[in-house]
Parts: structure tokens; sequence; C-alpha cells
């Protein structure tokens, strides 16, 4: 179901619009977050490790990572304080593009403080993507589901909300069973990344 979002009714919101949407959702929420990466580029022109990244600066933008460890250990016993997991999915295609190399040091640090990731080969997705690539997915429990939006460039732009129950509790089901069925980040990053040379941009 996954890969036929787009035919269902949503509400188109803008980046400011999702941002302040999200937050509201999740404010006092006791339950699972689910998130879906499936694109193998994005452009995060706000954040300075990838500002670095893509200026060839490898080290620069892991130092930045790192300096980022502290917040994101508070936001870790946040969630666990309100009751609330985070569960991401990222798939990955072989050879791992530069943008998902770098990513993936920014996913460990966040598995390393409690978040929960899992990695799927985009090959095992074939079942899944009979109408064309996943989209970009986030649902928040039972209460909203997010189709993250991109420019052509992969700059994101905002999200389609939608509210459709169905819709919502099939797409958390979805990437919940692709979560038990991949592999967990740490140990994908240790064999898979972490003897990578610094990636060409």
């Amino acid at each position: 179901m996954l890969d036929q979002l787009a035919r269902f009714r949503g509400e188109v919101l803008d980046r400011v619009a999702y941002h302040r949407d999200f937050a509201r959702q999740i404010d006092d929420l006791r339950g699972t977050i689910w998130k879906l990466e499936r694109s193998q580029v994005f452009r995060e022109l706000d954040d300075p490790s990838w500002q670095a990244f893509s200026s060839g600066d490898w080290r620069r933008s892991l130092e930045l990572l790192e300096e980022d460890r502290k917040a994101i250990r508070t936001e870790a016993d946040g969630n666990r304080r309100q009751g609330l997991e985070i569960k991401r999915v990222r798939v990955v295609e072989r050879p791992l593009s530069p943008y998902v190399q770098w990513e993936l040091h920014a996913l460990r640090m966040l598995a390393e403080e409690g978040f929960e990731l899992s990695v799927v080969p985009a090959e095992e997705l074939s079942d899944l993507e009979i109408q064309g690539q996943l989209p970009e997915v986030v649902v928040v429990g039972t209460r909203v589901l997010y189709e993250v939006r991109y420019r052509p460039d992969w700059t994101p732009c905002g999200a389609r909300r939608i509210k459709t129950p169905d819709v919502i509790r099939t797409a958390a089901s979805e990437i919940s069973r692709l979560h038990r069925k991949g592999e967990p980040l740490l140990r994908f990053f240790e064999r898979e990344v972490a003897p990578l040379p610094a990636p060409a941009v």
C-alpha cells in the first residue's frame, strides 16, 4: 500500500505548516512514530554538517555531527519519559551514495543514543514497489500520516497530511514489518560504512 499513497486524499502542507503540525501531533503522544526513508539523496540546506559534507569537508561534517550528540541524548531522554518511541527504516542501495554514507554517520549517533533504526537493502522491496518507488513517510501513532514532499532536487518542501485511519494503520504495519526485517543500523554501519574512505561529492 505504501507505493499507492498518492491515490488517497490528503491535505498539502508547506514546510512551515508541516513542522508546526508535526510538533502539535507529538506534543502529548504516547506510542510510536514510524519513519521510512527511501531516496538515496536529499538536500539538507539547514544542516551545517550537510553543508560541510556537500562542500567536500568530510572531517568537519563529522565533527559537526558529534556536536549534536548532547541535544540528541536530551531528545531521547525526553521521549522515554513521555512514552514515545521513534522507529526508523533506512533503505539503502549499493554502492552507497555519498549522501547515504554521510547520513548513516548521523543515524549511527541516533542509534547509539537509543533511537531504533534498521537498514533494508532496496532489492528487498520488490513486493512493495509494484507501482513505483516508495515515498518518504512519517506515521505519528494512529493520528496522522505524512507523505513528505520534495522539490525535484530533493530539497524538502512540506508534506501531504493523510488522516484516514485505515491508511495510517496499514502504512504503520508495513513499515513495522520492514523494520523487523531489516538489519540493526549499528551492525550494518560497522560492516559496510565504517571502513569506507571519505565520499567524493
